[in-house]
């Protein structure tokens, strides 16, 4: 593959496979609060700063965009828009479809918000799990095609039979608009878990960064810990959502091109940035693209670091984090890590 032979040696690195990204801390939170949104538990930990009552400006925050952005929910903005097919967008609405429209062309469609009929179909959707079939595979591919999504201004509009979802991008919107808000209330250190994606404020309250462990899919520990500062550390892998048939796994990262699950050979993508929303939507759109075209896309934009974790137990890491991102140790077999400048 392309610039395979930019990969230098790091060291040693644990076999593992990569998971979601829980915090790591020692010290205890001042004020905590977890609750169920946007299909997932989050927990909100305040560190330095702020009550009670940011918590519950933080957690009806949430609740607020779930209830924009449910594709369920018959109130919902996007689910009135995938019912009629046109709707009237509140700017907040409007605003993340256009930034999710416009990562799924820099993704040149490995991100892709158009799949959502398709992951209704092999039932990760509802959870009644089945093996669509080539001719029911064909026809859903003829309405997976962000391009087809029209947006002016905060008119929207599909084409008939076009359903969409931002769930790809909603929990890391969802991040950085709790870390702004938690700022604004005067949080100088906070961690913020929205189930696996976690979105830092500030430091540690010793001032030292945030400790997030990368966590094998296995449920058997991490393969290490990045360190960050006001920044997002985000995970998507086939460990997430699957199911298996015939001795097959599946998992509910399809590959828009083909409409089935995504298989490059990686088993977790570990997106670290600024922004939530980006981290979200690329951890997904990365996993879709395979190691080669993913740090392509790495060395051409230069805003984000990643963590590849390969089916073999292999790593690759971008090479921003080669002073962050520290190796666990345990009895387990160890690899060679990868870094790519």
């Amino acid at each position: 593959m392309r610039g395979m032979k930019r990969f230098l040696a790091l060291g040693l690195v644990l076999a593992l496979l990569a998971g979601c990204a829980p915090a790591q801390t020692q010290a205890q939170p001042a004020e905590e609060r977890t609750f169920f949104a946007m299909d997932t538990v989050m927990t909100l930990r305040l560190y330095q700063g702020g009550d009670e009552a940011a918590l519950d400006q933080a957690e009806a925050r949430v609740k607020g965009l779930e209830a924009l952005w449910s594709v369920t929910d018959e109130d919902s903005e996007i689910y009135v828009l995938n019912r009629d097919g046109s709707a009237e967008l509140s700017p907040e609405t409007a605003g993340l479809l256009d930034t999710a429209l416009d990562l799924c062309e820099r993704t040149g469609g490995a991100l892709d918000i158009s799949t959502y009929p398709a992951l209704r179909a092999w039932g990760f959707t509802t959870g009644e799990y089945s093996v669509p079939g080539e001719e029911a595979i064909a026809a859903l591919l003829l309405l997976v095609d962000y391009t087809k999504v029209g947006l002016d201004g905060t008119r929207a509009s599909l084409p008939d039979g076009m359903e969409i979802d931002l769930g790809s991008v909603a929990k890391g919107y969802a991040g950085d608009a709790l870390a702004a808000l938690l700022r604004e209330n005067g949080v100088t250190s906070a961690m913020l878990d929205l189930g696996g994606n976690i979105q830092a404020v500030g430091t540690r309250p010793d001032g030292s960064p945030w400790r997030v462990g990368v966590r094998s899919p296995d449920g058997e520990g991490t393969i290490g810990i990045v360190q960050v500062e006001n920044q997002a550390v985000v995970t998507s892998g086939g460990y997430e959502r699957y199911f298996e048939e015939g001795g097959v796994r599946y998992w509910h990262i399809l590959d828009p091109q083909t409409g089935t699950p995504a298989r490059s050979g990686l088993a977790s993508v570990t997106v670290v940035g600024d922004s939530g929303i980006l981290c979200d939507g690329l951890s997904t759109a990365l996993f879709v693209m395979g190691l080669e075209d993913a740090l392509e896309h790495w060395r051409q934009y230069r805003d984000f670091e990643a963590i590849f974790i390969f089916e073999d137990g292999s790593v690759t890491i971008t090479a921003g984090l080669e002073d962050t991102f520290a190796l666990s140790q345990n009895d387990r077999a160890l690899d060679v890590a990868r870094i790519f400048r």
